[in-house]
């Protein structure tokens, strides 16, 4: 970034420009007992060479994925991004815009939007879409707010405990401000005893946070027969091989979009995936873009159905969402055209297949044992029969492997167990080298 600075003699003009006598009079409405009384404490200043290498030290001690051979998962997926999408996503009419927020600014965003949105209910099977939530924790909260708005139920809402538990305590924090009860369930077996005629929605992820895939038809039949909507968080990269959530009965679709042509960037910023039925597509939160003819017949863009408060009255908005991730949304409109259902397709089903060695490898060996039977797709779970699931990530990081996430994190239960993702980069020599090195 640039190197700027502030003379004394610019801050005293910008101060009598503002009519203020001194900085500290910029902060006399801040109560004294709130104010630092002593100097900050910060080493001596350095000169520029010292700093530039200070911090450049600090630099190597982050582990960067390119540096490393990355199983880990758990939401974040070191999945292939082509690289025509950093190419046309940094030009300057994307990069630097900003998102719309009435109808006529911008044509291409709102044409971006509109493709992304038609993407996406191509991908999910459902009706309608957003133009992008903030990801897919926020997307999932929203989901649940926007069952409870369409049936009208407020007492209660259910959520399985194999949904991804930092998107269970972002619920949680929402509902506890609303008075709605909010009951997790261990199993999808024992769902039908937590449903009754108060339930508004049921959460659900597919693949699960374990990476195993749920049979999403029965939990729509279970779910609708107490007059609740299901939601679903998918992984979009699933859905090349697996049958789509709106053809299984979903009402809400929700999912972390970053796999869709955005690196881990260190967590974020991500993108939130949300579609649903059109028979809700008022109670939709968010921006979504439709499509319509000018005066001239020409076809063009435009903000349709504005739910936010800052559009219309605030007791019949929908969301206070503000915003939309658009340059990320833009990235998963170009990774899933240029991928088409055929590279979907490819890409799962090399994640699939890898995945499903990578077990079978580990499995085979005395240490290792698998913790369930069921289907999964990209991620398993495998349990360390010694118990050194952080010496093992450990171990592996020596061999510059990022072995996958301890789980107890999460769920103490499974103290001994070790979440592993692998992804269509993941090469055969690859994952021998991650058997080989926690098996030794």
């Amino acid at each position: 970034m640039p190197y700027t600075y502030n003379t004394p003699a610019q801050q005293d003009e910008m101060l009598a420009a503002i009519g203020a006598a001194s900085i500290d009079e910029l902060f006399s409405s801040i109560p004294a007992s709130m104010q630092l009384k002593r100097a900050l404490d910060l080493p001596p200043a350095l000169g520029e060479i010292e700093l530039t290498a200070h911090m450049q030290e600090l630099a190597r001690q982050n582990t960067a994925v390119s540096q490393s051979t990355c199983f880990m998962g758990a939401g974040s997926y070191d999945h292939f991004v082509p690289a025509v999408i950093d190419t046309l996503a940094s030009r300057g009419e994307f990069y630097t815009s900003y998102t719309p927020y009435q109808p006529e600014v911008s044509q291409g965003n709102l044409q971006v939007m509109f493709e992304y949105q038609t993407l996406i209910c191509q991908l999910t099977g459902m009706d309608v879409s957003n133009a992008s939530l903030y990801d897919g924790g926020s997307a999932a909260v929203e989901a649940m707010l926007m069952a409870i708005s369409i049936t009208r139920r407020s007492d209660k809402v259910v959520v399985l405990e194999s949904v991804h538990p930092e998107y269970r305590q972002i619920i949680e924090t929402y509902f506890a401000t609303i008075g709605t009860e909010v009951i997790t369930v261990s199993a999808a077996e024992q769902l039908q005893d937590a449903l009754d005629d108060q339930t508004a929605a049921v959460l659900v992820q597919s693949p699960n946070f374990f990476g195993n895939v749920e049979d999403l038809t029965s939990l729509a039949e279970q779910v609708h027969a107490a007059g609740a909507l299901l939601v679903c968080s998918v992984d979009p990269i699933s859905l090349g091989i697996l049958k789509r959530p709106g053809d299984a009965g979903v009402d809400i679709v929700v999912a972390e979009g970053q796999s869709l042509g955005t690196p881990l960037l260190y967590g974020g910023p991500y993108l939130g995936i949300m579609a649903c039925r059109e028979e809700f597509v008022r109670r939709l939160p968010g921006r979504i873009a439709g499509q319509t003819v000018d005066q001239q017949g020409n076809r063009c863009w435009v903000l349709t159905l504005q739910t936010r408060e800052q559009h219309i009255r605030r007791e019949k908005a929908t969301s206070n969402i503000c915003t939309n991730q658009g340059l990320f949304a833009l990235r998963a409109a170009i990774y899933l055209s240029v991928m088409g259902p055929e590279g979907m397709g490819d890409v799962a089903d090399l994640c699939l297949q890898k995945a499903h060695y990578a077990q079978q490898q580990l499995t085979n060996l005395d240490r290792f044992e698998a913790v369930s039977d069921r289907p999964f797709f990209k991620e398993f779970v495998i349990r360390d029969k010694e118990n050194d699931v952080n010496g093992l990530l450990q171990k592996a990081e020596d061999f510059n492997l990022l072995a996958g996430v301890a789980l107890g994190r999460w769920y103490p239960e499974l103290e001994d167990c070790l979440l592993i993702a692998v992804t269509e980069k993941r090469t055969k020599d690859e994952i021998n080298q991650l058997v080989e090195v926690l098996g030794s």
